[in-house]
């Protein structure tokens, strides 16, 4: 009888402009129980805001969540000073393998859509996993996008310009609302879609870390098959991975990619979502839909907590470049 080989390290895959912050990201163990975790995440610090981001306007406040559930906290980022006209959206899903995090952990970069853009950014502190399972966070997250259209004018933001954003777990509850909205919209004609979708290293696939196949560079830092699996089967209330989850759960299952909205993705070459994040947009485009698609080399989930590296510097300009020509606006819109 032969033993099974340990799988070999990639660390030394990984991009040395990026190695050093791995260190930084706490340790998940979420057997042990995600109070603790939730706590330590809720007062971690948040980074230094750069200079001059501070203009934009930021409003905290609740709206209507769907029927029959709580309101729904949104934080609300728009650029200083009167509109010229209106202003495109965004309605953004924030990361925490759904069952942690909170809108505020993506402050720096929604200020920053919002100047850079112009545009008015609406970010969802939806209900998390296990205690909400599927498809109360997906509901949250449309019970804003419905919020956003009837207070368009209240926001001063074009309904026929709302994009959906999210990282991560974010990134996946994005796609699957994406969907959401496109059949509810078959069903209704005139309910809220989307024009665009930008996800970075989506969370799509609840097989992923349960099959017989693994990739072997990817999943080591960070987000690990044993924290997906967590997550996914937090999410969807049973075991990930089996024949018996319905597709219309998660989105790599879903059969139907016709009519969505164009997307930019992009994920780390050794980030575990790395083939589930191809696959999708490989589909995308075989439905035709406008998709790109951008594998950041040597790069791991949630690199860009590294700072302002070149690979982090180079991926934030190609999102802000997707969003500029979805939206048809310059960049410096704020």
């Amino acid at each position: 009888m032969t033993s099974q080989a340990q799988p070999q390290s990639t660390i030394h895959l990984v991009a040395p402009e990026l190695a050093a912050a791995i260190e930084l990201f706490p340790n998940m163990d979420f057997e042990n129980g995600l109070d603790e975790i939730r706590e330590g995440f809720m007062n971690r610090d948040l980074p230094p805001m750069p200079e001059g981001l501070g203009r934009a306007v930021v409003e905290d406040r609740t709206i209507p969540g769907p029927t029959g559930a709580p309101d729904v906290r949104v934080l609300i980022y728009s650029p200083p000073g009167p509109a010229a006209g209106k202003r495109p959206a965004v309605l953004h899903i924030h990361g925490g393998g759904f069952v942690i995090g909170r809108a505020d952990i993506g402050d720096i970069p929604n200020r920053m859509l919002a100047l850079t853009l112009g545009c008015v950014v609406v970010s969802v502190d939806y209900r998390k996993a296990p205690e909400t399972v599927w498809p109360g966070p997906i509901k949250d997250c449309y019970a804003a996008l419905t919020w956003m259209v009837a207070n368009a004018d209240a926001l001063v933001i074009d309904p026929k310009r709302i994009a959906v954003a999210g990282e991560s777990a974010g990134g996946g509850h994005a796609a699957a609302l994406a969907i959401h909205a496109r059949n509810l919209a078959r069903k209704n004609p005139g309910a809220p879609t989307f024009c665009f979708q930008l996800l970075d290293s989506p969370m799509l696939d609840d097989r992923t870390g349960t099959t017989s196949d693994p990739h072997p560079h990817v999943g080591e830092f960070v987000w690990t098959p044993a924290r997906n699996r967590f997550g996914w089967k937090s999410l969807l209330g049973m075991e990930p991975g089996g024949p018996d989850v319905p597709e219309e759960m998660v989105p790599a299952r879903v059969s139907d990619y016709s009519d969505l909205p164009p997307a930019f993705v992009h994920v780390g070459a050794l980030d575990l979502f790395l083939e589930e994040d191809m696959e999708y947009v490989r589909r995308l485009t075989r439905s035709g839909n406008p998709a790109e698609l951008y594998v950041i080399p040597g790069a791991y989930h949630g690199f860009n907590m590294a700072g302002a590296t070149p690979q982090v510097m180079q991926v934030g300009g190609l999102r802000m470049a997707a969003l500029a020509r979805a939206f048809g606006v310059s960049l410096g819109g704020g």
